[in-house]
């Protein structure tokens, strides 16, 4: 008998560090047209990555180069000019990705398309109906913004060599920049009087934004504990300097889950946090006197806050105009920039329907990947990007967010990769029973099957 001229079957996909099939690899092999489907994909990852570290730490880079007088505001704020850049090739690679295999689309994509259509259909009657021009704009820019995440956060492959080693020289850059250019444990960049165009200059919410982004989506894909707990170290101690109070509890909050998610041993885990927290308690005071005084220090007081205190005029303010219009809500009632940091800001835009979908889509599409996955023996890195976003997403949507926040974006869009992959991709549980023998498989195990021995 001649040998066969190629195996039975093919090799299993290669694994790397993220512990998920690399979407290159699978891509070589994908049937008769290998070449271009490899080629094609690589394409798709290099403009989604692009995109990513365009928006988030390019952001980030754009705004140190305008506040230490670098450079004037040549793309302006820099997230529009560049958002809309990556707009329709976004676009058309999502479009695509559908059309070339139809169950790429789950009900999450379904849902979140039916809450953009409702969006943007409320905007386009209140603009009609003559509201503030700027909240207009504002709401089809921060739609833009929103299908860019999520198209993002459907199909990078967040554990490739090429997104984390350029994940992790961003945090590194980002760091640096923050602690260098720190004032008395305080980074603002507007403090030195030397940017070009300050009216331009994003403030402290911009840079933690593009921190807090960048931290997610490589700290939980990092399997290496010694190099989880730099990131952590690094990320806290960088939006401390940062200022940002709402994502440096964010980040602070997102540590225990991801650590928890990752233990052997949940219940040392547990007992080392405790002990951790009695730690800190008993030596509270001595902590807080070591550190640098800044508005981080204002959350064990927000009565001395003026920005907790001006947002808690907002939030009375949103209420008023949900008492006055329950159903509808009172779109654009507020002057630009003057709505409620929470929740309520949905139910003021978009109506009662507009706030309890936007909690939805918050909450819904993870409950269940919780209860399959946050216990589970097995490590899905995927999963714990979905979940560390959506926790920290309805926190912030809770305390200190607008309902546009990219962060939920984030959430969805992971959520629906983890829906399609584990029914139809490498993740799917497996078949454990006998596979039945196929007519290629035969033919290459017995070329000569059906004739006559010599």
């Amino acid at each position: 008998m001649n040998p066969p001229a190629t195996p039975p079957s093919a090799p299993p996909p290669a694994v790397h560090a993220g512990g998920a099939p690399d979407a290159w690899a699978l891509a070589l092999q994908s049937g008769p047209s290998q070449p271009r489907g490899a080629a094609r994909a690589r394409r798709e990852q290099w403009l989604m990555i692009a995109c990513f570290f365009m928006l988030f730490p390019g952001f980030f880079f754009y705004h140190t180069l305008l506040g230490t007088g670098t450079t004037g505001a040549f793309l302006g704020g820099y997230f529009g000019p560049v958002a809309l850049a990556f707009a329709g090739p976004m676009c058309l690679v999502y479009l695509a990705r559908m059309r070339r295999e139809a169950r790429r689309l789950t009900l999450v994509d379904v849902h979140y398309g039916v809450f953009f259509a409702y969006f943007v259909a409320v905007v386009v009657v209140n603009a009609a109906a003559g509201a503030n021009r700027a909240i207009v704009v504002y709401h089809m820019l921060a739609i833009l913004f929103m299908v860019l995440v999520y198209i993002q956060f459907c199909f990078i492959d967040f554990a490739s060599r090429r997104f984390r080693a350029v994940g992790l020289l961003s945090l590194a850059g980002m760091s640096t920049i923050v602690f260098s250019y720190s004032v008395d444990g305080v980074f603002y960049l507007g403090a030195l009087g030397i940017a070009k165009d300050t009216n331009a200059l994003a403030t402290y919410q911009g840079f933690s934004r593009s921190y807090l982004f960048t931290y997610l989506a490589v700290a939980t894909f990092t399997r290496r504990l010694p190099l989880r707990l730099a990131l952590h170290a690094l990320g806290a101690a960088t939006l401390f300097v940062n200022t940002a109070r709402s994502e440096f509890v964010a980040l602070l909050f997102a540590i225990p889950l991801i650590e928890f998610y990752y233990s052997r041993h949940k219940l040392y885990f547990v007992l080392a946090g405790v002990c951790i927290a009695a730690t800190v308690g008993l030596y509270l005071d001595q902590i807080l006197a070591s550190l640098p005084s800044n508005r981080i220090l204002e959350l064990f007081d927000l009565s001395h806050s003026t920005s907790a205190n001006k947002r808690q005029q907002l939030t009375v303010h949103a209420v008023q105009s949900i008492a006055s219009h329950t159903i509808l809500g009172d779109y654009g009632s507020y002057k630009p920039g003057h709505y409620s940091h929470n929740v309520l800001s949905a139910w003021v835009d978009l109506g009662l329907f507009g706030m309890l979908y936007v909690a939805a889509l918050a909450i819904v599409p993870i409950t269940p990947m919780f209860f399959h996955e946050y216990f589970a023996a097995r490590r899905r890195p995927l999963f714990l990007l979905a979940f560390a976003f959506a926790c920290v997403t309805v926190l912030l949507l809770l305390t200190s967010h607008y309902f546009t926040d990219m962060l939920l974006s984030a959430t969805l869009g992971a959520c629906s990769r983890y829906a399609y992959e584990r029914k139809h991709a490498a993740h799917r549980p497996p078949d454990l029973g006998a596979p039945a023998l196929r007519h290629e498989d035969l033919r290459q195990a017995m070329p000569h099957a059906g004739q006559p021995r010599s």
